[in-house]
């Protein structure tokens, strides 16, 4: 499922929350964050809020766009786990932030590596030969 949405002076924050009954692993996939048309040449600083290992929330700046020097930032698929909040902690925006949603069912997930291939589906590799000189 693709993820969108825009933070701006009068939108500060944006929360992505998964339903606390569903019975499947949510994982959202961050990818790109840039300013949009109407930005002003000012540092936008976003932030990702979420929580840590001991449930305190705390507040991590993931992107500092500024329209003359860096108004797009590829984040490579940077990975949370919801619930998560993107906050304009600095600056007025717009500020586009998209990734997905991946959804893994509890009962279909297999945590086998998939690079791993049974011996009956290796293929026999010719031996390394030295080079001629």
């Amino acid at each position: 499922l693709l993820l969108g949405c825009e933070l701006t002076a009068s939108t500060k924050s944006c929360t992505f929350q998964v339903d606390e009954e569903d019975d499947s692993d949510h994982i959202l996939v961050l990818s790109v964050v840039c300013l949009t048309d109407g930005a002003k040449d000012e540092c936008n600083v976003v932030e990702v809020v979420g929580r840590n290992h001991e449930n305190q929330e705390i507040a991590v700046p993931v992107a500092n766009l500024k329209l003359s020097c860096q108004p797009l930032l590829s984040l490579d698929n940077f990975k949370l786990q919801p619930p998560v909040t993107f906050r304009l902690a600095a600056g007025s925006g717009p500020v586009h932030l998209a990734g997905w949603h991946k959804i893994m069912h509890r009962q279909d997930a297999s945590f086998e590596d998939d690079n791993d291939l049974s011996e009956e589906d290796e293929e026999e590799l010719p031996p390394i030969m030295p080079a001629k000189k």
